[in-house]
């Protein structure tokens, strides 16, 4: 493999920023600050590192066009609205917090305006035993042009009705990592492709049939609506979000302020390892629904084939719904064939 594919491999980001963290900093976004800072600095990159960037972008596969830029009014300010529910997953929504944070208009003003919708105003803790304050509950948030939806353990009623509404006149409605299940819950994926953690895809086809999983996604965009795969899948559709506001020279200097070695953005189809249904071999056995690491006394026969879970319930929902497992075997003999040709 070549430098450019080496450095293309990478996909590692430590990056977690939040808006509103209790205990609350100024009012000003320390970290924007910085990210403007750093994003200048970027801008004025010695020729060879902007032509090293323009190579490595031109190496990966790219899906978009220019023709579905979205108009960002004058001074900035995009409404954005991270929806957030008791233990959100970090990074499902700071990963593309830092991502939006760091746009700039040509004039230097913040090109997005985040803020954080819940149930109510008390705080919501979310994984890491972190606590988020958010600005405003979903009887009163402003309407947002990009809506954010990070996994969560549960998702209230009054919570899908907003998004439901709120997509109605939204850019962009995006679900990060299994936030794919309250999407779908809205009922607004059916019909379209869409992507999910990797974890998920065994429950996620057997509970949203309408919607055509995409085994291997990082991303998937269908109109309006977006889904991305695993955790820091979400940084990558939020790249791609940003490039279509502000244009792929915006989204280098991005990458290049964070440091993000990921080529994903770029990429739609680079979960490409978890396309595929795990080895049933017993002596490394992995639990086809959630992908860990399973228990060989808890196993089931399908079509001759014995399979080997991780919990009672994974087998239990593998049971019930031999068409996934069909559809999964079928997808795989497929995608083989192609490989092979």
């Amino acid at each position: 493999m070549d430098e450019v594919g080496q450095k293309l491999k990478f996909n590692d980001i430590n990056t977690m920023i939040m808006k509103r963290i209790e205990p609350q900093c100024s009012t000003v976004s320390i970290v924007s600050v910085v990210s403007a800072l750093l994003f200048m600095a970027c801008s004025e990159r010695p020729k060879e590192r902007t032509e090293h960037i323009h190579t490595m972008a031109n190496a990966a596969h790219y899906t978009g066009s220019n023709e579905t830029r979205l108009p960002v009014p004058e001074g900035g300010l995009v409404p954005i609205a991270f929806v957030i529910g008791h233990n959100a997953e970090v990074l499902d929504f700071t990963g593309p917090l830092e991502v939006f944070s760091a746009a700039w208009t040509t004039d230097w003003s913040p090109m997005f305006e985040p803020y954080f919708v819940a149930d109510n105003l008390e705080p919501v803790t979310v994984s890491g035993n972190m606590r988020v304050l958010p600005d405003y509950t979903f009887e009163n948030a402003p309407q947002p042009r990009i809506i954010v939806i990070p996994a969560m353990e549960s998702s209230s009623d009054r919570m899908i009705e907003w998004i439901r509404s709120a997509t109605t006149e939204a850019d962009v409605t995006m679900s990060v990592c299994n936030g794919a299940f309250v999407l779908a819950r809205t009922g607004l994926l059916d019909g379209k492709p869409a992507a999910a953690h990797h974890g998920g895809y065994f429950r996620f086809a057997g509970m949203f049939p309408k919607v055509q999983l995409q085994r291997g996604a990082r991303y998937v965009e269908a109109g309006n609506v977006a889904s991305a795969g695993g955790i820091s899948s979400g940084i990558d559709l939020a790249l791609r979000v940003v490039e279509r506001y502000a244009g792929r020279e915006q989204v280098l200097g991005i990458v290049e302020a964070l440091e993000y070695q990921g080529n994903g953005w770029l990429d739609p189809m680079s979960n490409q390892e978890f396309a595929n249904l795990p080895s049933n071999d017993p002596a490394h056995p992995i639990c086809p629904l959630c992908f860990m690491q399973a228990d060989t006394s808890i196993r089931a026969i399908f079509k001759g084939s014995t399979y080997y879970f991780c919990a009672e319930s994974e087998k239990e929902f593998f049971e019930t719904h031999p068409e996934v497992m069909e559809r999964f075997i079928n997808e795989d003999a497929a995608r083989g064939a192609l490989i092979r040709q």
